[in-house]
């Protein structure tokens, strides 16, 4: 997405703006650079899917608060990549058109096009494959257009026919004293055509339940609730309308070892009380493999070592974030004789070392207290 105009200076707004104020500004531009009102002209065109894509994000909290954070490669590390086409849009934002400009899209309205739906899938990945990512496939359940009838619903060697009932206009008109009312037709249902033989197929809906296999691409550094949009991979579109989307919810598993916060990685690694006091040198297990690091001398419980760039990379900027380790002290158990005998002389000298040390002390102010 290298390349792309902030969001926020396209809609000319700031950084704080409400979605009322986002509304107004997206109402501005929209009407002033749509294609129906700028025929062949590819700059406004561009500006009306530019436009609509930060319209899009803005609007939407959740990919609000990713571009915030992230930008526009945070955005594409979750499967979001715009709009494919004009037909993309205006499906996505029918309603929104009919507010903003008093009349309803004339691409949509001349047929019974509808824009299939968005589809969401769960997904658990190990620990691991999130920390570098992985490609693996899915399996759903979905509707697409129906080969037999190509998607319209009627049988084949027939067409759809104007409807009686409203003249194909899809309305209903009933006067009530100077005013005229006007409602969605009941038999077309608003679409001014009907299916005098419905397909066999289909029975009329135009698409039929269909298994798939989608190949997902999940980036290096995704995190539990990451969500993946991959554009017209949701239920296929009628009469010639495009694909919904497909929408991969991640779900990360717990690891035995590793926890995560941002893009570092934690553990916690056992040593004994003999390594702590002496230091050691102890291999250690990371992300990438196993490795070394060096215990000082009198090492405490809880005591962080950091090794740089072993943690997990960041979907932003690709970097690797760090491994913190933290050790603890394992207590020995089933001591020998021996074992107990030196514990035993260690303790005695340590007690004679703590009670010579707190003579000093106490001696030390009783000095201060006579001068």
């Amino acid at each position: 997405m290298a390349g792309k105009r902030d969001y926020y200076e396209i809609l000319g707004v700031s950084k704080s703006a409400s979605s009322n104020e986002l509304k107004s500004a997206y109402r501005k531009l929209a009407l002033k650079n749509h294609p129906d009102r700028n025929p062949d002209d590819t700059l406004a065109e561009e500006r009306f899917k530019e436009a609509a894509e930060a319209y899009d994000v803005l609007n939407d909290s959740q990919k609000r608060e990713i571009y915030d954070t992230y930008g526009h490669q945070g955005l594409e590390g979750q499967g979001f990549s715009g709009f494919g086409g004009f037909d993309d849009i205006f499906s996505s934002f029918g309603d929104i058109f009919e507010d903003f400009f008093g009349f309803s899209n004339r691409r949509s309205s001349r047929t019974r096009s509808q824009r299939g739906s968005d589809l969401r899938y769960d997904l658990s990945i190990d620990f691991m494959e999130a920390a570098f990512g992985v490609e693996t496939n899915i399996n759903i359940d979905k509707y697409e257009g129906c080969e037999q009838c190509q998607g319209t619903g009627a049988e084949p060697g027939t067409q759809l026919a104007i409807c009686p009932q409203c003249g194909g206009s899809g309305q209903i008109g009933r006067s009530q004293g100077f005013f005229t009312i006007r409602t969605t037709c009941n038999r077309c249902r608003g679409a001014g055509q009907y299916i005098p033989k419905p397909c066999k197929g289909c029975q009329g809906s135009g698409k039929i339940m269909t298994p798939k296999t989608v190949s997902v691409k999940i980036p290096a550094g995704v995190d539990n609730g990451s969500r993946l949009r991959l554009t017209g991979e949701g239920e296929g579109g009628i009469f010639g309308g495009p694909s919904g989307d497909l929408y991969v919810f991640i779900h990360v598993k717990a690891h035995d070892l590793f926890k995560r916060d941002g893009s570092d990685v934690l553990c916690q690694v056992p040593i004994s009380f003999v390594q702590a006091a002496l230091g050691d040198k102890i291999t250690i297990p990371t992300l990438g493999g196993e490795t070394t690091i060096q215990i000082p001398k009198g090492a405490q419980p809880g005591e962080l070592f950091k090794l740089k760039n072993k943690g997990i990379p960041s979907l932003r900027t690709g970097a690797p974030g760090d491994q913190i380790v933290q050790i603890t002290i394992r207590t020995p158990t089933n001591l020998s004789k021996k074992q107990e005998i030196l514990l035993k002389e260690f303790s005695s000298l340590e007690k004679d070392k703590f009670s010579s040390k707190l003579k000093n002390i106490l001696k030390g102010k009783a000095s201060s207290a006579l001068s």
